[in-house]
């Protein structure tokens, strides 16, 4: 679907809305407004209103409520289920059809009252004043296909007699209104499928959602009327499939094998076949199906499960009249805490009953989408109600539901309802007479209203398929973050999390729960507890592995994403399909990948893997893709932290205070310990906060102000007397380390460190002992190493958890890995030292001198006084296949028999050759002109 015009149209939309219905809302609240004369009861309940909210809240709830009327009349009219159409123009002409036809006497007397009528004939023929007589004949018209529409949908068009209808826009018929720039962004072509009000939705409050997001960089946290914005992200239609297709369309087949349904199930993943699928849950008919999204937003996954479960019945032999009505009795639940998203669910499942039996609309039934609402009791009012009703019902469970929703619109579908029986309470309550009760009669309906939410919340379904809201613990408001810490201590770390578990209490046992999260749960060691847990109580069945960009209205890296089915059984040895997706860039790539994969067994994004795979890698991760051969590695060896501490370091609370680059402080107060000691008077000191991908040696490029072994870091205290910084593991500084980069966008790089530094979070360390240190560098800077890290969290970080858990693989003496690794450092160390940027900068690469003998004994007669050693010279050259380095300046390197030529390269320093004291020898090989290169 082309979306990025229904985006342009629904955020404008919302603007002019917003603007249009405050100015109606100040015309109708002055004080000799003719609303104030007419409808005076409106106008009490609309102030009444803003003393409760706000006059911006109020403003904005009426704005999306014609919002959504507006666009589900376009969706009717386009579709050709209103009589005539509400808010589109008949062919050639512009203005909407039911005032062309009530212009031309023609008004639906089946729609519109007599007394509406009469107004309407009246402002047309001239009898009645008006400075706008069309416009009020199309607001008088509009009301009424409202207040029909209220018969089959009273959810979104509830009776428009109210100040609803007094904030109504005025602006509807001209060639700028909102009602022409919706017929361009909604053609007919693109109201074939429901899918479309999910679109709107999304774009109708991404505005809001980016001011949200705004104000999280400030430090605000989400406030219960604005989670709804900051958490909706609406779904591909692909995933959606695949979701409900490996969930209902799976345990469909489990229980009749003889189906034919996979056969219209594009993205149906079939098990392996070594597994034992004989334990699941038992299903007969289609009518005991039940399917819940506890998230629904405008209600994309239901309407697809919708599709699924009309195939099921009717492969079942089920009459087509019936099966809507039966879909919508039986089987599809949904919970939302956004009233104008549960609105346009019911209204999604409606439209696609009614595209299936085209009288639904007069069958009566209304899709089972709860809205949930803050319902609270006085301490005094329930309890005169359950004196009332009897103390022997009311038992300490129930009374604990009842005060479980007063907090509804912030911690929504994840409230356990104390009370396990729910449905049986519930109709015990239904059946009581309160009518005598004058003062009861309220209290009595509340109970019933709370008692019917937390009947959806019950473990009832077969099914659950969502995708939940995202939303970290640092993000939520202090009384969502403390219930959550409490009711879910393993998942709090995010919203996600927290609606997985809970979906596991809404499914029986061996449903199945199927969900599109962040793939953060899967690795992060902030989920550990979580993870755990998990792969305790469920099955993961299959999963497709998104990673970034499967969201085409999201871009870059930071939303990476998992799709997954789960049951709500143990079985460590199922072997569940995962397919590997992440190398896709759109959400078009990773579909093709998923259905080349479902296409081709052998597929190389295809694997399998079951959860005592990864009971063998530490921290439980899903590395699904690792070999047998990993894990069993991971298995059988110890790790890194059993032969060097790993430790995470310095937080300085500041670094803008305390830190610098090495250049731009004095060499004076600067101490680079060349002599393994610091002078701790001096101000600057090398400092290891990790930097830009690098192996072996380098990016020594920080220093920090630790004068006085840190004292002002130390103390670095807020106006309130906290401390700022977190000097951790100060033990540790100043010491040789193996050191890496906490964040990196490519592979695990790993630098030894002899710089005699502090260390910082994004430096983290790894302190071995001599003996250990070069197998120790060889091993963390080899490709196995990174394969390691990737099994244990394939995120951008790199955490020091992780690190230490690297299984320790030795297989040669320690000379053999000093042999090979510290040429490597070596060579490394050179290369960083060859740029200005390095503190141990001594001259550019280009400006080596190079020198060519013509034989190895005039080599010998002029470098001999440069050679310190005792072994004979031309032995050493012909050893090394005649290639020797020497550094005139520090004269201490070895030879390095790099490239089989015989030549000897002589690196000066710029000093050495224009100026300064020489010996005899060393002007004699600087003047050997006839043999310089």
């Amino acid at each position: 679907m082309e979306t990025n015009r229904l985006k342009k149209f629904a955020q404008q939309a919302r603007v002019t809305l917003i603007e249009q219905v405050a100015t109606k809302l100040r015309f109708v609240r002055a004080e000799e407004s003719l609303a104030r004369r007419e409808n005076p009861s409106a106008i009490k309940k609309l102030e009444d209103l803003i003393k409760q909210q706000s006059e911006q809240e109020v403003v904005e709830r009426i704005a999306y409520i014609w919002f959504n009327r507006f666009c589900a009349l376009r969706f009717m009219d386009m579709n050709r289920y209103n009589r005539a159409l509400v808010v589109s123009a008949a062919a050639e002409d512009t203005q909407p059809e039911v005032l062309a036809l009530a212009k031309a006497g023609e008004i639906d007397e089946r729609v519109v009252s007599e007394a509406a009528r009469e107004k309407i004939l009246n402002l047309l023929n001239g009898r009645a004043p008006s400075q706008n007589p069309e416009a009020e004949v199309y607001r008088l018209l509009l009301v009424a296909y409202c207040n029909q529409w209220h018969k089959s949908m009273p959810f979104l068009f509830q009776r428009i007699d109210d100040f609803t209808e007094l904030l109504m826009p005025d602006d509807l018929l001209s060639s700028s209104s909102l009602l022409t720039e919706m017929r361009e962004a909604m053609p007919a072509s693109a109201c074939k499928d429901v899918e479309i009000i999910g679109w709107l939705y999304q774009f109708y409050i991404s505005d809001k959602k980016d001011d949200v997001f705004a104000r999280l960089k400030k430090n605000e946290k989400v406030t219960p009327e604005n989670i709804p914005a900051a958490t909706q992200l609406f779904t591909p239609h692909w995933i959606v499939r695949y979701l409900v297709e490996n969930s209902l369309g799976r345990l469909w087949l489990l229980n009749h094998p003889e189906s034919k349904l996979a056969d219209s199930m594009e993205y149906y993943i079939k098990p392996a076949d070594d597994n034992d699928d004989s334990d699941y849950l038992k299903v007969e008919r289609p009518e005991d199906l039940k399917i819940c999204d506890p998230a629904c937003g405008s209600g994309h996954m239901l309407t697809y499960a919708f599709d699924l479960l009309y195939a099921i019945y009717e492969e079942q032999g089920y009459g087509a009249a019936e099966i809507p009505s039966l879909i919508l009795t039986h089987n599809l639940y949904g919970i939302e805490i956004d009233e104008r998203a549960g609105e346009l669910a019911a209204f999604a499942l409606t439209m696609k009953a009614r595209d299936r039996h085209r009288r639904f609309f007069n069958t009566g039934v209304r899709p089972n989408i709860c809205v949930l609402e803050l319902i609270s009791f006085d301490d005094d009012e329930l309890d005169e109600y359950m004196d009332f009703i009897g103390r022997d019902l009311f038992t300490a469970d129930l009374e604990e539901t009842l005060r479980q929703f007063d907090e509804v619109d912030n911690f929504g579908s994840l409230i356990r309802p104390a009370l396990i029986d729910v449905t049986e309470i519930l109709k015990q309550l239904e059946a009581t007479d309160v009518s005598g009760q004058l003062f009861l009669g309220n209290t009595h309906q509340k109970v019933l209203k709370l008692l019917k939410q937390a009947e959806y919340l019950s473990p009832q379904y077969h099914v659950v398929v969502a995708n939940p809201p995202y939303m970290g613990g640092r993000n939520m408001n202090s009384n969502l973050s403390s219930w959550a810490k409490k009711n879910y201590p393993n998942s709090n770390v995010d919203l996600f999390a927290m609606f997985i578990e809970r979906s596991l209490d809404f499914v029986q046992s061996q449903g199945l729960v199927a969900m599109i999260t962040m793939q953060s749960w899967m690795f992060l060691s902030s989920f550990r507890e979580f993870r755990e847990q998990l792969l305790d109580q469920t099955t993961i069945t299959s999963m497709a592995h998104l990673g970034a960009r499967a969201f085409d209205s999201i871009g870059g890296e930071v939303v990476q994403t998992t799709a997954f089915v789960l049951s709500n059984s143990a079985n460590i040895k199922y072997e569940a399909i995962y397919l590997r997706l992440i190398s896709g860039k759109s959400e078009k790539d990773k579909r093709n990948m998923l259905l080349d994969a479902i296409d081709s067994p052998n597929s190389s994004w295809l694997h399998q893997a079951s959860t005592d795979d990864f009971r063998k890698i530490p921290g439980m991760t899903i590395a699904y893709w690792i070999s047998k051969k990993i894990n069993k590695i991971f298995e059988s060896f110890p790790s890194l932290d059993s032969i060097a501490p790993v430790k995470v370091g310095l937080q300085t609370g500041s670094n803008e205070v305390f830190v610098r680059e090495w250049y731009e402080v004095s060499a004076y107060l600067t101490s680079f310990c060349f002599n393994n000691n610091h002078d701790f008077s001096k101000k600057w000191f090398p400092y290891n906060k990790g930097g830009e991908y690098r192996k072996w040696y380098g990016n020594n490029e920080n220093v920090i102000n630790w004068q006085y072994e840190g004292y002002e870091i130390q103390n670095f205290k807020d106006k309130k007397g906290k401390l700022r910084s977190r000097p951790q593991n100060i033990d540790y500084y100043f010491q040789d380390s193996i050191s890496w980069s906490f964040v990196s966008s490519t592979s695990f790089g790993v630098r030894f460190s002899d710089t005699k530094a502090v260390f910082d979070v994004g430096g983290s360390s790894a302190f071995p002992k001599e003996k250990d240190k070069y197998f120790l560098v060889g091993l963390l800077c080899s490709k196995l190493s990174d394969v390691f890290m990737k099994a244990m969290n394939p995120t951008l970080n790199f955490q020091v958890g992780n690190v230490a858990l690297i299984p320790v693989i030795k297989k040669h003496d320690d000379k053999d890995y000093i042999d090979n690794v510290k040429p490597l450092i070596r060579q490394h160390k050179k290369d960083w030292n060859a740029y200005e940027t390095s503190w141990d900068f001594n001259e550019l690469p280009l400006l080596e001198y190079r020198y060519e003998f013509s034989n190895l004994e005039s080599a010998y007669k002029s470098l001999r006084s440069y050679w310190q050693k005792t072994t004979d010279l031309m032995q050493v050259l012909e050893k090394n296949n005649n290639r020797i380095f020497i550094d005139a300046y520090g004269l201490q390197d070895e030879l390095t028999p790099e490239v089989p030529l015989k030549e000897i390269t002589l690196t000066c320093n710029p000093y050495y050759r224009y100026g300064g004291d020489k010996t005899k020898d060393e002007l004699e090989a600087l003047l050997l002109a006839d043999t310089i290169r």
